[in-house]
């Protein structure tokens, strides 16, 4: 049987884009060496850089003045990274769970913070006013553990810093409305072990401190990404998921069939007696939908993670802070799967009404 996969990350990929590092790392480019132990130096590789961060401005309809870089250590080292490159005296931090909450900690190394948040992380905070002397403020797109999300680009009239680790290409981003935009890989682009970063070029060098070289962005800009030796194996990858993005129509296109695939999966949540979702309805995330079950029916939880685990559902226990169940619907989840999805609860319901 068919394995629905619903991991929150690393997570499901194009099946193209795994095939296709498969034979790479069998044979790249024609070279008769693996991917694994060609030179990132040598012209075969340059082309893939090259036209992955094209492909990359190309779908994000990316303007001019900003730069692709691709990097290592995550999303968490971009905690620190950002406030080095922007921060001379202080900063807006959105808190709005656990990822945002990491990053406002490593600001305050650098700075002052000001943290805006609600009493709780199901819902979003809204309103938010920042006053004009401010270097620049910092939001989380998507929220993987809580299940938010924000559907807008917001103008706060100072520099935008967004994480979109988990919702990079999920749905159209009006680019010129943010100063940095930066993400792990692991969901909707490539393997563990790549970070990307859209910078706006004008945005950097302006803070008085010196900077180490390879956490100055500068670094990766004058050089392609290419200063040192670049995760080689997700670049490739990327790459490939970015030509299955094209090919399937493009950014608007994947916004269509995520909101599809997310409408469809809160219906029944709403429908089905059993479940209840966690979150405010207006700031449900599209690629993390988290819910529980109703306190009458709490007892049945484990029975539940138990039959859908029998029906090749893979990965919707809820992250452990906040338990419950959690269907992860990146852009490579089919609208096949959500179904499969849907038809496990309601027979979960017959079974136990």
């Amino acid at each position: 049987m068919k394995k629905h996969n619903f991991y929150a990350g690393p997570s499901i990929l194009p099946q193209e884009a795994i095939d296709a590092t498969i034979e790479a790392l069998k044979d790249f480019s024609g070279t008769g060496l693996s991917l694994a132990s060609v030179s990132h130096r040598s012209k075969e590789f340059d082309a893939v850089i090259n036209e992955a961060i094209a492909l990359f401005k190309e779908l994000l309809n990316i303007p001019q003045g900003y730069s692709v870089l691709f990097m290592g250590g995550g999303a968490s080292t971009q905690f620190a990274l950002v406030p080095f490159n922007l921060m001379k005296k202080r900063a807006v931090y959105v808190n709005t769970g656990t990822w945002s909450a990491k990053a406002l900690k490593e600001a305050k190394l650098f700075g002052d913070v000001v943290e805006i948040k609600n009493p709780d992380f199901f819902s979003l905070p809204k309103g938010i006013e920042v006053h004009k002397d401010t270097d620049y403020v910092h939001i989380t797109t998507n929220n993987t553990i809580y299940g938010t999300e924000y559907h807008e680009d917001m103008d706060f009239g100072v520099p935008l810093v967004a994480d979109m680790s988990s919702d990079i290409f999920s749905r159209p981003i009006d680019i010129s409305k943010y100063a940095i935009i930066y993400g792990g890989a692991q969901k909707n682009l490539a393997p563990a072990g790549l970070t990307f970063v859209i910078v706006k070029d004008e945005v950097l060098g302006q803070v008085d401190h010196k900077i180490p070289t390879m956490l100055d962005y500068r670094t990766f800009v004058t050089k392609n990404s290419m200063f040192n030796t670049p995760p080689v194996i997700p670049i490739f990858t990327a790459l490939q998921t970015l030509k299955w993005i094209k090919t399937n129509g493009g950014v608007a296109a994947m916004y269509k069939l995520n909101t599809e695939k997310a409408n469809l999966l809160y219906a029944e949540i709403d429908r089905n007696p059993l479940f209840k979702g966690t979150v405010a309805k207006e700031d449900r995330s599209l690629m993390n939908i988290c819910f529980v079950m109703e306190e009458q029916y709490k007892d049945l939880e484990a029975d539940f993670l138990a039959f859908a685990t029998a029906q090749q559902m893979v990965g919707i226990k809820g992250h452990r802070s906040v338990g419950g169940f959690r269907a992860s619907t990146y852009n490579a989840l089919s609208k096949e799967s959500v179904e499969a999805l849907i038809a496990t609860m309601q027979e979960f319901e017959k079974k136990n009404s």
